[in-house]
């Protein structure tokens, strides 16, 4: 399964979820932070090409620059562990859409297993419905 559809049966399936779990319609707010909130739960479970996979590829660089990107995501957890023993958890603190640009910040909290925490930001753009990290 290519990785955009895998992303689409994602999406579709975190949408389903909150759909369910309450009666009141989703914010886009909730949506765009639960998704930049699975990329990164993917670096957690060392799914770097599924982490990549969520970044806006409107310049495709090719299988070079995917696989540039995975390093990078590996020495970036790689250096996480060294520093403060790994990533604990990643929750989410808040969220700001622009609905007519398609595009928000997504505020995530990363709890160490050190016991500090650091908050990114994380942009994210919206193409055809779908939430990718930019």
């Amino acid at each position: 399964m290519s990785a955009m559809k895998r992303y689409r049966c994602i999406f579709c399936a975190v949408m389903a979820m909150m759909l369910s779990s309450c009666g009141d319609k989703v914010s886009s707010e909730e949506v765009v932070a639960t998704t930049a909130q699975l990329y990164y739960s993917y670096l957690l479970d060392g799914r770097y090409e599924d982490f990549v996979a969520g970044i806006d590829h409107r310049l495709q660089g090719g299988a070079d620059y995917d696989a540039r990107l995975v390093a990078n995501a590996k020495m970036f957890v790689h250096q996480q562990k060294e520093r403060h023993e790994g990533i604990h958890e990643i929750s989410i603190v808040n969220a700001v859409v622009d609905e007519d640009a398609h595009a928000a910040n997504v505020f995530l909290l990363l709890a160490f297993a050190d016991s500090t925490d650091e908050q990114v930001v994380v942009p994210m753009v919206e193409r055809d419905g779908i939430w990718y990290m930019r």
